[in-house]
Parts: C-alpha cells; structure tokens; sequence
C-alpha cells in the first residue's frame, strides 16, 4: 500500500509543479509589465528591474498555489481515474481515504510552504520590495535629470537637460530656482555632471551663466566656467520608506505598538491581516480536497467530468472571493476573525460530505463512500 501511495504521491506532484510553474510565468510576465516604468521612466539597470520583480513575486505565489493546487489534482485524479488506476487501487484493497491520502499529504506540504512565505519571506521581500523602490525614487540621476522634459525634484526647483551620455555628462541644462517673494534664479550651462564632494552630492555646471532679478528689479547676470549647487537639501526632504500591512512581521501584526498613533488607530486592520495570514495555507488544502471530490466523489463517468469541474471551480472562485470579502469587513470587527478560517474549513468540510458522507446503493441500503 506504501508504494502505491508513493506512486499516487508522484503522480500528483509533477502536475502540481508544473501549474505553480505556468501561473507564476503570467505571475512574471504581470509583474514586468508593471515594473516596465522603472525601465523606462526612472532609466535604471536590468539588475534593479529584476530585482523588483522577483521581490515581488513572494506574495504571488501565495496566492498561486491554491488555484495552482486546484487545476493540478483535476488533471492528475482524472487521468488516473479515467485509466482505470483508482479503480486498481480499489481493487487492492484500499480505501477511498488511503487513495485520497497522498494527495492531502501534497497539500499539507504546499500549505507549510505557503505558511512560511506568508508569515516570514513576504515581509521580508516586501520591505526590500519598499526600499529599493525608495532608493529608485531618491535616484538623483533619474529623478532630477529626464532628457527633453522638466522635472520638477523638489518644491520650486525646475530642471531640464537636452541630453545625457553613457558617462554621466548632462548637455544643456537649465535650472530654475525659486528663492521667495516672486524671485528666482535662472542657470543654463553648456554640460554638467551630478557627483560627490566631502561626502555631499552636488550639481556641477560648466560653462554657464547665472540670470537672477535684484530687489530693485535689476536683472543681475554672471558667466562661470563651473558653478556648483548643493543637493543636500532634496536628500533631507521626507524619502523614509513607510511599511504597509503587507509588509510586517506577525509579531508586528498581533503585537502592534500602541505608543505609535497611527498602529493605535489600525489595530482591528493588522489583526485582521495576521488572521488573514494564518488562514491562507487552509485554501490550499480545501482546494485539494475539492478536486479529489469532483472525481472521486460520483461516479464514474466515461464522457468525463466537465460539468463537475466547472461547479468546482465556481465554488473555488466564491470561497476565495468571500475570503477576501471576510477580511476586509473584520478590519472593524476583531472579534469575527475567526470567521477567516471559517471560509476554508467549510470548503474542506463540503469536499469530505462529497467524499466521506452517506450514499444509498440501489437497493436502498445506507453505507459510507469510504468503504470499499
């Protein structure tokens, strides 16, 4: 029975890696559809686009492994049904639970792995997702400088260049800063270039000239051979990454502290995401549970199990959808986050009824589908 069980094991795991496999390639292909701006609007390297990407996925993939679960076991449990191999088994002497056995088993694994990518690797990803997108964002270079457009960087502070080459060096620049009471100043140069001096970074121009109005209306013009502004004062504008829910440790999420006013006023929300957290991985396995009772759970049926497997998947689709529904309305309710789990354990608990519960045999006899 061991090596059947083994057997039935594998037969379910190459489907299953292959679902997660394709949905999160659309999962990819998503997520750089998205991130393409980072490529093209902010001018960074293939390394930082990649990175966002992969960051990106953790949280995916959760979300993944359900579905992925759900189209696996439909495609496995049928070929094996509809080639005689459950009947095999039946025939051995197993029972329908040792025959559905290997198959919870796969989804009790998923579902560990699903556990720690929610609880500890989503986090983790996200709060790096969070800072390079904040370093991306406070990308000097990308932010100030966009060849053929103004930018506006900070507050009163207008910046456009014709033109950037491969090494750095910025060609006709125009910057415009306003000082205050309808004053500013103009700087057009001929090329420039963003460095570091004592630790500090700096705008360099050369060859340019500086057009400023005195208080009495005089235009007060001055040609330089290099001119430097100091940009300490846009690195100290407000660029600290704030964290979402998404984006903290359970500890943070169960354990708010509510010496901060905003955790004071969201705790019903992060209690309702650590719930949330927890609950996940049950999909996984009502999602399993769900297959295995679309084929094994009637009869069988030489035409196939279409319309079974399109209620299944409606059912699928309404108990996620309701999760996600519950989740939201406990935010306000700490008190119903039970209610989260409650979703995926009644899926499971139709798919055992389906699977496990009392059917009458045509001479009106009462016995239990997990007999054989």
């Amino acid at each position: 029975m061991k090596l059947i069980g083994r057997y039935l094991f594998r037969q379910m795991l190459g489907p299953t890696l292959l679902a997660t496999a394709a949905l999160s390639g659309v999962a990819i292909l998503s997520q750089s559809l998205s991130a393409l701006g980072v490529l093209v609007d902010q001018r960074q390297s293939l390394t930082v686009f990649a990175k966002i990407i992969v960051l990106a996925m953790p949280q995916l993939i959760v979300l993944i492994l359900p579905v992925a679960i759900l189209i696996a076991a439909l495609v496995a449990i049928n070929r094996l049904h509809t080639e005689q191999e459950i009947v095999i088994c039946y025939a051995a002497g197993m029972s329908r639970w040792q025959v559905v056995a290997p198959a919870i088993r796969l989804a009790a694994i998923m579902a560990l792995i699903s556990l720690v990518i929610t609880l500890w690797v989503q986090p983790w990803s996200y709060r790096a997702l969070r800072d390079t997108l904040e370093a991306v964002r406070t990308d000097l270079a990308a932010t100030m400088i966009r060849p053929g457009a103004f930018t506006h960087p900070a507050p009163g502070l207008t910046v456009y260049a014709q033109s950037v080459d491969d090494d750095g060096t910025i060609h006709n620049l125009f910057v415009n800063r306003d000082v205050g009471k309808g004053r500013g100043i103009t700087i057009t140069a001929r090329e420039g270039r963003l460095e570091k001096r004592g630790g500090a970074p700096v705008l360099v121009l050369r060859n340019g000239a500086n057009q400023e109005f005195s208080n009495v209306g005089v235009l007060n013009y001055l040609s330089f051979d290099e001119y430097v502004i100091d940009l300490r004062p846009l690195m100290a504008l407000d660029r600290t990454a704030r964290y979402k829910l998404s984006d903290r440790y359970p500890h943070e999420l169960f354990f708010p502290d509510t010496s901060q006013a905003w955790e004071r006023a969201n705790i019903g929300k992060m209690l309702a995401e650590g719930h949330s957290r927890l609950a996940e991985p049950l999909y996984v396995i009502a999602f399993m549970a769900m297959a295995a009772a679309t084929v094994l759970g009637g009869p069988f049926r030489r035409q196939g199990y279409g319309l079974r497997i399109a209620v299944v998947a409606g059912v699928a689709i309404v108990a996620r959808a309701l999760g996600f529904a519950v989740q939201a309305a406990v935010g306000d309710h700490p008190a119903l986050n039970f209610t989260q789990y409650l979703v995926p354990v009644m899926a499971m608990a139709l798919a055992a009824l389906v699977l496990f519960g009392a059917r009458r045999t045509k001479r009106g006899r009462v016995v239990l589908r997990g007999a054989t």
